[in-house]
């Protein structure tokens, strides 16, 4: 549901794709943290999967979004994904290691009822340490093999959207 989403807002399948690839480098930290620490795969783990899910997938969509308005403008595809990594690296980091670190008291699993939660912590922590370098590191490669062959104009079919081939002035 998620990919139809992405691809109606970017008006784009390849757009959509590249997002929803950073999923399973989510997954892949999530089982990983989960390994290194012990944990059992659990309600409460799940839960922090799908929470490490939805940041990574907007920091996805922060960094595309980012690199296509700069393509449209006119930049190459190269540059235009090199800016978009570049141009929101700050804010990638900062949502990231703000969740990490807000997360790693509840990962401990000190205090009453502690190790309840602490499948959850480990399941973000895990799964947006790795999902945050494959954003960074291998999202732009993907963005630059999946848009090398698209087109700058917009596949708007709007007559009142001044990007639209069918643009009609009057």
């Amino acid at each position: 549901m998620i990919f139809l989403l992405l691809a109606a807002n970017f008006q784009s399948v390849r757009l959509a794709l590249a997002i929803v690839l950073t999923i399973p480098a989510v997954l892949c930290g999530v089982l990983l943290m989960l390994r290194l620490t012990g944990t059992t795969l659990n309600v409460q783990s799940f839960m922090g999967a799908i929470m490490a899910i939805g940041i990574a997938v907007a920091n996805s969509i922060l960094l595309v979004t980012f690199a296509e308005h700069s393509r449209i403008e006119g930049a190459a595809l190269f540059d235009a994904a090199r800016e978009g990594a570049s141009g929101r690296l700050r804010a990638i980091l900062m949502t990231a290691l703000a969740m990490i670190s807000g997360m790693l008291p509840m990962a401990m699993g000190w205090g009453e009822g502690g190790g309840q939660s602490a499948p959850l912590a480990r399941a973000v922590i895990g799964g947006l340490i790795v999902s945050t370098f494959a954003t960074l590191g291998i999202l732009p490669s993907l963005y630059v093999i999946l848009k090398s062959r698209a087109s700058t104009v917009s596949p708007s079919l709007n007559p009142m959207d001044p990007a639209s081939r069918y643009y009609d002035p009057k």
